[in-house]
């Protein structure tokens, strides 16, 4: 009996210095043993933040979770993190400018609520275990030396954007849904994009990619840009509505480009400088744009079967002879057509220019709304025969 007398009280006062350590609003970290304090912890309630002069290497031991963030930047001086028994943190996990970190181990880590990783340069690997992160509203990672992104298994997430990392070859993401936006860009020369099961998305954003593989997308809420890149192919085969705009610009490899469910695009449709692709066969059911229609580059033949709206205007210039092209999509100008706006059509073109260009070379055709006047030269030759023919177009 006298054993439990004081053995009682004893224990009460642990409980309570450990509740008192396990709750703060900040705890700062200048050290491996402050980190192995916490290590008792179930859950830690507060702030985690490691101080700018730490310079040992951390580990958190049996600490399960955090009610809060967990914060290092500008701690120059440490190459290793670990928690091999945290399984979530409700708020940030904010790592910057950790110059010389190169070890991560999470192994249980399942959730968080935005995730921040930039200027880790010496970084080269995720030890996050199997199932991995499957949870984070935002995510951003950027400046590491990772080649992968394995352990990172999000089904869902507001905002990713992966930008910088130079060993990057690999993205592989089972992503469903991106509900505002994703961005990658400035990763690895010969960076492969896998998001196999992504139905739904808002802006997608690709730049410098070698491939990129979305079988069962569907639409996106916002714009699908695919610039700078290196890929060959691009095939889309079940998307069938972007709500804003669809650009591909500076591919300098691409030959071919698959969306033939696609609908409508309701903002402008870009396509320019992509020097390698000379057939535009690839949208067959595009119906709808409700923007302005930019496509420039060396196309042999642009064909858009389908096209039956045209809000904006149409600009279409080309090195190439188009000929055949031009009279196909000048039948569908005029204010009560298909191409309501502004509509310029131009091959053996020596710079074919962009939206708001003017054909400079070889033979072009122009329209604007309801007057339908139509200009044909060639060269910088014009003579009564071009004038009368230009009157006789107006009638």
């Amino acid at each position: 009996m006298s054993i439990i007398k004081y053995a009682l009280p004893a224990l009460a006062i642990a409980g309570s210095a450990l509740a008192q350590q396990c709750a703060s609003p900040t705890t700062t970290i200048q050290n491996a043993g402050d980190a192995s304090q916490l290590s008792g912890c179930p859950t830690y309630s507060g702030n985690i933040v490691v101080a700018t002069g730490t310079t040992d290497n951390l580990d958190f031991g049996d600490l399960g979770s955090i009610d809060g963030s967990f914060t290092a930047v500008n701690v120059t001086q440490i190459t290793q993190i670990t928690a091999n028994s945290l399984t979530s943190i409700t708020q940030n996990f904010d790592l910057e400018q950790l110059t010389i970190l190169t070890t991560l181990n999470f192994p249980k880590l399942g959730s968080v609520g935005q995730l921040k990783w930039i200027t880790l340069p010496a970084l080269q690997g995720l030890n996050f275990g199997d199932p991995g992160l499957e949870l984070a509203t935002d995510v951003t990672i950027s400046d590491t030396q990772l080649s992968s992104l394995t352990g990172i298994n999000l089904m869902s997430v507001n905002t990713i954007a992966i930008q910088e990392n130079r060993y990057l070859d690999e993205i592989d993401i089972q992503l469903r849904h991106i509900n505002t936006s994703l961005t990658l860009s400035g990763n690895g020369n010969g960076l492969n994009v896998s998001l196999p099961n992504l139905e739904n998305a808002f802006n997608l954003t690709f730049s410098n990619v070698s491939s990129i593989d979305f079988p069962a997308l569907q639409s996106t809420n916002g714009s699908l840009i695919i610039q700078g890149s290196e890929m060959m192919t691009v095939s889309a085969p079940n998307i069938t509505y972007i709500n804003q705009s669809l650009t591909f610009s500076d591919n300098e490899q691409l030959t071919n480009v698959s969306m033939p469910q696609l609908i409508q695009i309701g903002g402008g449709f870009t396509f320019a400088h992509n020097p390698d692709y000379t057939n535009m066969n690839g949208f067959p059911d595009l119906k709808t744009v409700k923007g302005a229609v930019d496509i420039n580059g060396n196309f042999t033949n642009v064909t858009l079967p389908s096209l039956g709206d045209v809000e904006g205007a149409f600009n279409l210039q080309s090195t190439k002879d188009i000929d055949s092209s031009c009279s196909t999509f000048k039948s569908l100008s005029g204010s009560n057509a298909a191409i309501k706006g502004k509509f310029t059509c131009a091959g053996s073109q020596t710079n074919p220019g962009g939206a708001g260009t003017s054909p400079t070379t070889g033979t072009s055709s122009s329209a604007t709304g309801a007057a339908n006047a139509l200009d044909i030269h060639t060269g910088a030759v014009y003579g009564l025969t071009g004038v009368l023919a230009a009157m006789i177009g107006l009638f």
